[in-house]
């Protein structure tokens, strides 16, 4: 099976329509064609718990996600990966101003890898290649594959991000659809180190969380046309606020990461809060 192929976590008449709009070529041919020439309509999100985790994966693992022209971010045959989760605040049109307030607040989780440079034709800024895409909220992720080219995003069942004072917990629940599977928890309160399998990527932790979190476009395959989707945002990161997480390495279960050979010491860490813009999309 077509692994960016959507299949909905519940079943019932629903998922029949949610699986054949979300996988729809017709859809996207004549989406192409009406809105490629209209404006993008840029989104806004008030985000919190922005909750960070990077492992090192042999690049060999994970050239099929990478458009063909890409120099991934590689160091001794190895490049980082990252799964990021987060909840939205009121993800809607910025043109809605206060009215914004009336827009959900699904949670998302955006799993990536980052390139060494733009790619021709892209932006001249920091670049992710998304992976995988996986939302809690059966409207916005079906809003991302019918519209939208950079972000074919996954339904999951459920997606659980808890936050105590001593350790976060994190579990993405695919149920029977085409989500992936994750469990983790983190200790809080951790001390900022890097480890030593990083080193060949940042000087210190804070160079790393930098570049890890510093994204301005990203960029995704599109097999079916064979060309490549690029999205730009805005993400004014407000590093001094960011907290150093450490991953319980016994509560980990993700087969998708194991498939990819993340057997490296994690890099975690914690945004609390950051003001988020989609600003554009187009194809290369």
């Amino acid at each position: 099976m077509d692994p960016n192929r959507y299949r909905h976590p519940f079943q019932g008449p629903l998922a029949c329509v949610a699986d054949a709009a979300a996988n729809s070529v017709r859809w996207a041919r004549l989406r192409r064609l009406v809105f490629g020439r209209l404006p993008f309509p840029v989104l806004a999100s008030d985000v919190t718990d922005v909750v960070y985790v990077t492992w090192l994966v042999d690049v060999t693992q994970v050239r099929s996600f990478v458009p063909p022209e890409a120099v991934l971010w590689e160091r001794e045959g190895l490049t980082p990966f990252t799964v990021l989760t987060y909840r939205h605040g009121h993800f809607g049109p910025r043109a809605l101003g206060p009215l914004r307030w009336l827009c959900p607040s699904p949670q998302q989780s955006n799993w990536r890898l980052y390139l060494e440079a733009p790619l021709p034709g892209a932006p001249k800024s920091p670049t992710v290649v998304f992976v995988k895409n996986i939302l809690d909220s059966t409207i916005y992720a079906l809003g991302t594959r019918l519209f939208s080219d950079a972000l074919p995003s996954h339904r999951a069942a459920a997606i659980s991000l808890t936050d105590q004072e001593q350790v976060i917990g994190l579990r993405i629940d695919p149920g029977t659809g085409s989500a992936p599977s994750l469990a983790a928890q983190f200790d809080r309160h951790a001390a900022p180190e890097l480890p030593d399998t990083f080193r060949p990527f940042a000087n210190s932790w804070e160079q790393a969380i930098e570049r890890l979190a510093t994204q301005e476009a990203a960029v995704a395959p599109v097999p079916s046309i064979q060309r490549t989707a690029v999205a730009t945002i805005d993400l004014p990161v407000d590093m001094p606020s960011i907290e150093p997480l450490r991953l319980q390495t016994d509560s980990l279960s993700c087969p998708f990461l194991n498939q990819l050979g993340a057997s490296s010491p994690a890099l975690a860490f914690r945004l609390p809060r950051v003001h988020f813009q989609a600003l554009s999309e187009r194809l290369l």
